[in-house]
């Protein structure tokens, strides 16, 4: 795929390793005489994708029962309906970047958006089997493609002072999606609820003719006029952009001396640093066990002896809530000591579910045991939506430069998917090998995220994009 960069003269030296791509000035205000309200506008736009992905997340737990009688579906096709949407969205997490790259990032929404909408009208007009999984791979490729464009556009078009909650606003609307999606499936029918699903579909194609593109999409491609445009459109029409302009302008041009970005490239020394954060964050975020919890949440309460639908539906108000805080908390408190507060909380959650199934298989203190489980889960839960399950999507749209953020945000959202499918796949079969075992094994694995978190990853807060690529290229945090 092409990044809409002329071929460059690569003969020319290379900016030595240990240096800056560029020089970057500190900017103190980013916004001087602007108002938000368009990159506000942009953001909600970009997060009904967000929100879309969350329907996609949801809509096979209500519906089960009643597309398994319908249809007259077997469990093992139920199970192959549920299962490709996250095998499809591996597929449009990886193609994504590339495409956003060649065409933009609201053409990569529109397309995303598409894929969406002729997933649920599959769904909705299937008479079998072939036609209902046609419609969940559609729409697994749009929430692919949605998960990787979704935070990198509005980190590119956020103010450094916002950006880190506007990004966080990602991952919020997909706990929304999913919650709201699964209520409402409990009330319509799964026909009705694949048409309702529709609606986010139509805000994201209606508002992208309002929005202005990713400055520094515009940048990289050469569009300077339409990069001022912009800028000037998203910080307000008194804004002085001419510094930020400047330096977003100044990057790209340092940037442009590098070849056009391959897979390959993404193990040159220069990205290993940016590369190592990023696909290791996602390997945090989803190795930790957070789709075995949340997949299996009704079963892990059944088997700890609790009552299955109070525990689920405290859990997913705790998620939504808690994911509101982490979004205001994430450009005051920061991203590292948010990320290492939410890795505490992992371990111990996990701790405490390993500790109740260990009593319960013992046979002691049986009625203690469920108290540890949903204490634990919902610990687990909370401490995941504070930290863990937005700001790696944060970082990564914010460490990864210009030239290989297509490529590298692809791979590092397609390890996210794989890791995804992974725990999802095999936590059952951990869970006959032994219970407590299982959780024991996820604490490990997020104390290992701690020490990921404390000596690798570098706090972004306050930083422009060209700022963090200064620090990181110093070898710097």
């Amino acid at each position: 795929m092409g990044d809409g960069i002329e071929d460059q003269d690569y003969d020319r030296e290379d900016p030595p390793l240990n240096q800056p791509l560029v020089e970057v000035a500190v900017v103190e205000k980013a916004d001087d005489g602007g108002s938000p309200w368009m990159i506000y506008f942009s953001t909600f736009v970009a997060v009904c994708g967000s929100y879309e992905f969350g329907t996609c997340v949801g809509y096979s737990s209500p519906t089960q029962s009643a597309i398994v009688e319908d249809l007259s579906l077997t469990l093992s096709e139920y199970s192959v309906f549920g299962s490709i949407l996250t095998f499809a969205a591996m597929i449009g997490a990886i193609t994504s970047g590339p495409i956003a790259d060649f065409v933009g990032r609201k053409w990569m929404m529109r397309v995303a958006t598409a894929f969406c909408v002729g997933g649920w009208f599959a769904i909705y007009f299937a008479q079998g089997p072939v036609v209902l999984d046609i419609g969940r791979l559609l729409s697994g490729y749009g929430m692919g493609a949605f998960s990787y464009v979704v935070p990198v556009f509005i980190a590119e078009m956020a103010p450094k002072n916002l950006r880190g909650a506007l990004t966080a606003m990602n991952q919020l609307m997909i706990c929304a999606g999913v919650s709201i999606s699964f209520v409402i499936g409990t009330v319509v029918s799964w026909r009705a609820l694949a048409l309702i699903n529709l609606i986010p579909c139509a805000v994201v194609l209606l508002g992208l003719f309002f929005i202005p593109e990713s400055p520094r999409w515009l940048a990289k491609t050469g569009r300077d006029k339409e990069l001022k445009a912009a800028l000037q459109k998203l910080r307000g029409r008194d804004a002085d952009i001419s510094q930020e302009a400047t330096e977003i302008l100044d990057y790209v041009e340092a940037l442009e001396r590098l070849p056009k970005a391959k897979m390959l490239d993404l193990f040159q020394r220069r990205y290993q640093r940016s590369v190592t954060i990023g696909v290791g964050l996602m390997v945090c975020q989803q190795f930790g066990g957070i789709n075995g919890v949340c997949f299996y949440v009704s079963y892990i309460f059944e088997e700890a002896g609790f009552p299955s639908s109070v525990g689920t539906i405290t859990y997913a108000i705790i998620q939504v809530v808690i994911t509101a805080i982490g979004a205001v908390l994430v450009d005051r408190a920061g991203r590292k000591p948010l990320l290492l507060i939410s890795g505490s909380g992992l371990v111990l959650g996990c701790l405490l579910v390993a500790l109740s199934f260990f009593l319960k298989v013992h046979e002691w203190a049986t009625t203690v045991s469920p108290i540890f489980a949903v204490a634990g889960i919902l610990l687990y839960i909370g401490s995941f939506s504070v930290g863990m399950g937005a700001v790696p999507w944060v970082v990564m749209s914010e460490i990864f430069p210009v030239n290989i953020k297509g490529v590298a945000g692809g791979f590092a959202t397609l390890v996210n998917w794989f890791g995804a499918w992974l725990i999802s796949y095999t936590f059952n079969y951990l869970m006959s090998w032994s219970s407590y075992g299982t959780f024991l094994l996820y604490a490990a694995i997020n104390l290992l995220g701690i020490l990921f978190i404390v000596f690798v990853v570098p706090e972004t807060k306050g930083r422009s994009l060209e700022q963090i690529q200064a620090a990181i290229n110093k070898g710097t945090t």
